[in-house]
């Protein structure tokens, strides 16, 4: 399965996400359109996926005029905070169940999101919730 998540960097709150058996572009739109709902940033940020890279996905935030920024072939610290995301929710919740279906996973993920947005407190953050600091910045 894939994931993608999108997050305000400055508060590291889960602001979309979107989980799919493919690459197709679709989720990934499906992720962004979610994250609008809080706004729209100047910059978006992302690694140079083909789903990150199509035409409907640049197309989406061209029209916004959002400007793109992609980091540089195989620089996963280019996005620390994503990455940091996946390793929270690999050891603190895919690694710790086993799931037998797809609705099961998302169901899980969900979880997860929800637990780190609104409770998990982050020592970057001054042991603050991301949900905090994103309500504090607005």
């Amino acid at each position: 399965m894939y994931l993608m998540a999108i997050i305000d960097w400055f508060s590291r709150y889960v602001l979309g996400w979107a989980l799919s058996n493919t690459l197709a572009t679709d989720f990934c739109l499906e992720a962004l359109e979610m994250a609008f709902v809080y706004g729209q940033p100047d910059i978006f940020n992302t690694d140079q996926g083909c789903q990150f890279t199509s035409e409907e996905f640049t197309g989406m935030l061209i029209a916004r005029q959002i400007k793109i920024s992609m980091d540089g072939r195989g620089r996963a610290l280019d996005n620390v905070f994503i990455e940091r995301l996946w390793r929270s929710l690999k050891y603190e919740k895919i690694y710790l169940n086993e799931y037998h279906t797809v609705p099961e996973l998302k169901n899980g993920v969900r979880e997860y999101f929800e637990f780190y947005n609104n409770v998990r407190p982050h020592q970057s953050l001054g042991y603050l919730s991301p949900v905090e600091v994103y309500k504090k910045s607005r």
